[in-house]
């Protein structure tokens, strides 16, 4: 009786050995890829969401995210003062009802004036980030000039939005809000928003600029661009539950 031949061993084929050549490349690359994004992340930090925030380092694709979590973390807001270097007190709070200001934060060394308000902390962390990020770098780069000096129309104002007597309670209300009128640099030139927003070029460049760069870290930002009732001043404000309504 004949023996059955037994069937030859089945080679592996080239496609197989391809394909696990290919996986584990793959794989190799994506490892890879992976730690050269996590190296660049730690060497820009303002991009890196995980990277606690600092007001010294630039402005880039996380810093909006990291200023919308300071709204609802008052403590967490602070240590981002501190860890920024920034010279600031921590006030008691007070009034109450809508007009309650249960985080009250004076910035020590801002060059505001008639005085230094007492705003919220997510406030002074963007107005200080919005000074050295955007307003002094522009300022060099137009007139090649230091600022000296913020004016400001005031921050508290326990009123609702547009004086109405049922409309929603204005960020003011709560000292969330500030009104920025005019730049003064170091040669004694004054940049005003009702004098110069549509005036010389050079100074009406400079305000678009600033208040452009402004839309990167307030969650409000309205200008002359958005009605007759902001003409002469910025209005910002930490509101809103994004950052970039920029009108």
């Amino acid at each position: 009786m004949a023996r059955r031949a037994r069937p030859k061993p089945k080679k592996r084929g080239r496609k197989t050995a391809k394909r696990a050549s290919f996986t584990l490349a793959t794989l190799m690359v994506v490892a890879v890829a992976g730690l050269a994004g996590w190296n660049w992340l730690e060497r820009h930090p303002q991009h890196n969401p995980w990277a606690p925030l600092d007001l010294r380092v630039p402005i880039g694709l996380a810093t909006s995210l990291k200023l919308v979590a300071l709204r609802d973390d008052i403590p967490a807001c602070r240590a981002v003062l501190d860890r920024s270097e920034i010279a600031y007190s921590a006030l008691p709070a007070t009034g109450e009802g809508p007009c309650a200001r249960s985080d009250r934060t004076k910035l020590s060394a801002f060059p505001l004036s008639p005085s230094i308000p007492v705003t919220t902390c997510p406030v002074a962390a963007a107005l200080e980030l919005w000074r050295t990020q955007s307003v002094e770098p522009a300022a060099q780069d137009i007139f090649d000039r230091e600022v000296v000096r913020f004016e400001h129309m005031g921050v508290y104002n326990c009123r609702r939005m547009r004086g109405g007597s049922s409309r929603a309670w204005s960020q003011h209300s709560t000292g969330n809000a500030i009104d920025i009128s005019a730049i003064v640099l170091s040669d004694g030139t004054r940049i005003s928003l009702i004098d110069d927003w549509e005036g010389d070029a050079e100074k009406a460049r400079f305000l678009r600029t600033i208040r452009d760069d402004a839309c990167d870290v307030f969650a409000v930002v309205l200008s002359p661009d958005y009605n007759a009732a902001h003409v002469d001043h910025f209005h910002f404000d930490q509101g809103g539950t994004f950052v970039g309504n920029c009108r």
